[in-house]
């Protein structure tokens, strides 16, 4: 029988291009498995065989959606693959958005079955889960190998055209789908069941789970405005000209503290805006437009705040994971409170 031909795709680092160095790489193919296609080729066996592995950078990626999803979308047909997979991307936010994109466009464009990997907080799971079967990984490259394995498994099944279990049997990311199907027992027996169980302290799953949604509660009002400190915080990307601290265009990993306590403005030779996924034209041109400096202190010097606080928080909102802005947002939060700034403006694109 003849084997499959599957094509991986891959990003810098994990196509042994390079570091962040290389982030902004143009897509380009190889022959046969690369880095942790090795890995994959040993699981697949003879039932299938790496045909090519293609490789784009992390940056280039985010920052080129549209025309690098057409490129690598054709490297892949070129290649005349059955069944694609893409990295997995763990918990990197830039390579889980570009391995969710080629995933979904494979699967509706080429009509090939697609499997990717990534850590559940990975933002490119909310961005794709419904249309890519993802599977659940670990955080970090240390999950290597069960990655592989559970992704493996998966491809083939779906290549075979076997029918799909659910997540949590197959491994794959919950997608939101229902379908219907016989259970030994009625529902409200099922019901009285977990009932018993949750009442003796015993573990037990839901059917229904249900959306867990943050409550953060408000702070109270600002009495006094003209006594208080007030701080600037961005997600806007808006960094000094040359972006000195490298804050990523998409999935950030850091942000950057920056001063302006010699700026009664800013501008366009002073600074710029990283963020990638807006037309940064206007961003570029005044950069007060995504960070008002220019109207607090006319608020300052009006009376109306106390002072305003001599630096500004600024990162990139776009594909940032949810838990990486929690990181953040504590970190800041932590500075802001001890250095005793009572109220904070936070601007996004």
């Amino acid at each position: 029988m003849q084997s499959m031909r599957v094509v991986h795709y891959l990003n810098q680092f994990f196509g042994q291009i390079g570091a962040e160095d290389k982030a902004g790489t143009e897509p380009l193919v190889k022959a046969g498995p690369v880095g942790p296609g090795v890995l994959f080729q040993e699981l697949l066996g003879p039932e299938a065989r790496i045909a090519a592995t293609v490789i784009c950078g992390d940056n280039y990626f985010a920052e080129h959606i549209e025309e690098a999803t057409e490129k690598v979308l054709a490297m892949i047909a070129d290649n005349g693959p059955d069944l694609v997979l893409a990295g997995p991307a763990f918990n990197a936010g830039r390579y889980g958005m570009a391995c969710g994109a080629i995933c979904a466009a494979v699967v509706d464009r080429l009509g090939i079955p697609a499997v990717t990997g990534m850590f559940p907080e990975n933002p490119g799971v909310e961005s794709f889960r419904k249309t890519v079967y993802i599977v659940e990984t670990r955080g970090t490259i240390a999950g290597m190998r069960d990655a592989a394995v559970k992704m493996g498994r998966l491809a083939l099944k779906l290549a075979k055209g076997q029918p799909m279990g659910p997540p949590e049997e197959e491994g794959y990311l919950p997608r939101g789908i229902r379908q219907n199907y016989f259970a030994r027992e009625t529902g409200a027996s099922r019901a009285v069941a977990m009932l018993l169980r949750k009442l003796k302290g015993e573990t037990f799953s839901t059917e229904y789970p249900m959306p867990v949604f943050d409550r953060v509660a408000p702070a109270p009002p600002v009495e006094r405005m003209n006594g208080i400190t007030l701080a600037l915080i961005t997600s806007g990307g808006i960094v000094p000209r040359g972006n000195p601290d490298r804050v990523e265009s998409s999935s950030a990993t850091r942000y950057g503290k920056y001063d302006i306590s010699s700026f009664q403005r800013l501008s366009a030779e002073s600074h710029e805006t990283v963020h990638g996924g807006y037309d940064p034209t206007c961003a570029n041109e005044d950069p007060n437009r995504v960070l008002p400096l220019d109207v607090v202190r006319d608020l300052e010097r009006e009376g109306i705040i106390g002072r305003l606080y001599p630096y500004y928080y600024a990162t990139v909102g776009n594909g940032t994971s949810v838990a990486r802005a929690g990181q953040f947002a504590r970190q800041i939060a932590k500075d802001l409170v001890s250095d005793g700034v009572k109220a904070v403006i936070i601007t996004s694109t």
